[in-house]
């Protein structure tokens, strides 16, 4: 049950920062442009931890 809780609060953050990255797109508040920023960096640190992930798999097979 706990487990169930903690995946739906990180959806919903997940959810939310994707709403603040399309309300900055279109001219939102100070706040809305900040939470944008920092959601479009985690997304791009979990992307550049996953191609790392890929790579040593990769070459784990040869």
């Amino acid at each position: 049950m706990t487990m169930l809780v903690l995946l739906s609060c990180v959806v919903l953050l997940v959810l939310a920062g994707c709403a603040c990255v399309v309300w900055a797109a279109r001219g939102g508040p100070r706040w809305v442009r900040a939470v944008a920023t920092v959601t479009l960096a985690a997304g791009e640190a979990v992307r550049r931890s996953g191609r790392t992930n890929r790579r040593q798999g990769g070459d784990s097979d040869n």
